[in-house]
C-alpha cells in the first residue's frame, strides 16, 4: 500500500545544479528527504527554511539536541520528522530504546533522564504548552545550561515546531527507513 502524495509536489531528479549542491551539503551524500524536496521547489520558502540556521550542531551536545528535537516533534505528533531523527541520530546520540520511547510517551520525571535532561524535557514541554517558562522551570534549566544553550533550546523548539507544521500540514509520506512512533 503506497503512501499518499504530499499536498505540494516535491522536486524530482534531475535537480537544478544549485539545489543539488545544497542537498549534497545538507544530506552528505544521502538522497534528499521529501521535506527538503518539497521546500526546494519554492525558492523563497526553501531560502527561509535554510536560513533558520539550526541544521548545524550548535552549543548543545548531540544527545541534548536530539532530546529537544525528538520531544518537540513527538509533542506535535510529527512522526515524519521524529522518525527521521530517531533513525539517523538516536544511535550516535546514545539514546536507548526506552529513552526514545519516553520522548513520545514519557514526561520529564521519567527515570530514563538525568537531572539535566529532566530540566530539558520540562523546558520543551513548557514551551510547547505555554510558550514560556515559569521562574522555577527557567531556574531548573539554568542550573544545567548556559545562556547560549538555553537560547538554542528555545530556537530548536520553535524551528522543529515549524518543521512539524510543514511535515504534518503537507501530509508528507513517512520516509522509508525512518523510525515509527512506538505504541505506548
Amino acid at each position: 500500500m503506497s503512501s499518499p502524495a504530499p499536498r505540494i509536489a516535491a522536486l524530482d531528479q534531475p535537480y537544478p545544479p544549485e539545489i543539488q549542491a545544497q542537498f549534497d551539503r545538507i544530506m552528505r551524500g544521502a538522497p534528499p528527504l521529501m521535506l527538503f524536496r518539497v521546500m526546494a521547489g519554492h525558492s523563497r520558502a526553501w531560502d527561509k527554511f535554510r536560513a533558520g540556521g539550526l541544521l548545524d550542531p550548535g552549543p548543545l551536545s548531540l544527545r541534548e539536541r536530539e532530546i529537544v528535537i525528538d520531544r518537540t516533534c513527538a509533542l506535535n505528533r510529527c512522526e515524519y520528522e521524529w522518525g527521521v531523527h530517531v533513525a539517523i541520530f538516536a544511535g550516535p546520540a546514545k539514546l536507548s530504546e526506552d529513552e526514545v520511547r519516553a520522548t513520545v510517551g514519557g514526561d520529564a520525571n521519567s527515570a530514563s533522564w538525568s537531572a539535566a535532561e529532566q530540566a530539558l524535557i520540562a523546558a520543551v514541554d513548557a514551551l510547547h504548552t505555554r510558550a514560556t517558562f515559569t521562574d522555577a522551570e527557567f531556574a531548573a534549566l539554568s542550573a544545567h545550561y548556559d545562556e547560549a544553550q538555553i537560547l538554542e533550546i528555545m530556537l530548536l523548539c520553535g524551528f522543529y515546531r515549524t518543521v512539524s507544521y510543514l511535515a504534518n500540514g503537507l501530509r508528507l509520506p513517512l520516509e522509508e527507513n525512518a523510525a515509527r512512533f512506538p505504541t505506548v
